[in-house]
């Protein structure tokens, strides 16, 4: 079992045990237990009705958060030509084919996504064991696969964010800084909810989600009420 701090356990004790909080309500609660040395990310934890072991019942996709994530994202593109050149203008760290996948099969890892051209796909592929596990491949479900990958690097430089289940049908996700005002948090977190409500497997039995809980990157989880959450998208 996981040994917790004194200064975790001290900040647990404040939160009343089972309880579960209205959403501004735990927004508040946890912006008012954070003392770090650092702005801490806000992050959420959806537990979803699902069998992930069923091809039929993943959940992946994206949504733009309208408040962004606060964090400033490098982002990769594989293109060539005019698509490069314009993936450069839109904001993209870095843009190229072939000397930017040598330099991945060495080793280098240094960027948050990826966007592709389709007609680069087949070179891109060689990379899938070095970038599936961690979550980077470019995949046309999610949209980093595009014609226009200008366009697709604008979007994740605003804040568009991926989401995927977990082995235990959970859904983690970052939806912004503790910097961030209530109600920015709160459309954030009903943005992402949205879109997962959207991406509901046809084969779901019963309540799809079954828990969101909320914490900040050195704070213990906050769960909060359904009811009230779920009742305003």
């Amino acid at each position: 079992m996981r040994k917790r701090g004194k200064r975790y356990l001290g900040i647990s004790e404040r939160l009343e045990k089972n309880k579960k909080y209205p959403p501004l309500e735990a927004i508040k609660l946890m912006k008012g237990i954070s003392h770090c040395g650092f702005e801490e990310s806000i992050e959420v934890a959806v537990s979803l009705n699902i069998k992930p072991k069923e091809r039929g019942e993943r959940v992946r996709g994206t949504v733009a958060l309208p408040h962004g994530t606060g964090k400033k994202l490098k982002v990769l593109v594989f293109a060539k030509g005019e698509k490069a050149e314009e993936a450069s203008k839109a904001g993209a760290d870095w843009a190229g084919d072939k000397e930017l996948i040598a330099k991945i099969e060495k080793g280098w890892l240094d960027f948050d996504a990826i966007v592709a051209s389709p007609d680069l796909m087949k070179d891109v592929a060689k990379l899938g064991r070095i970038l599936g596990p961690r979550g980077l491949m470019p995949s046309p479900k999610i949209g980093t696969v595009s014609e226009n990958p200008s366009q697709v690097v604008k979007e994740l430089k605003k804040g568009k964010i991926e989401y995927r289940n977990d082995a235990s049908g959970g859904i983690h996700a970052s939806i912004g800084k503790i910097s961030f005002t209530d109600n920015a948090l709160l459309e954030n977190l009903r943005a992402l909810l949205r879109a997962l409500s959207k991406d509901k497997p046809s084969t779901v039995k019963g309540a799809y989600i079954r828990g969101v809980s909320l914490c900040s990157t050195m704070g213990p989880g906050i769960k909060v009420d359904l009811g009230s959450l779920l009742g305003n998208l």
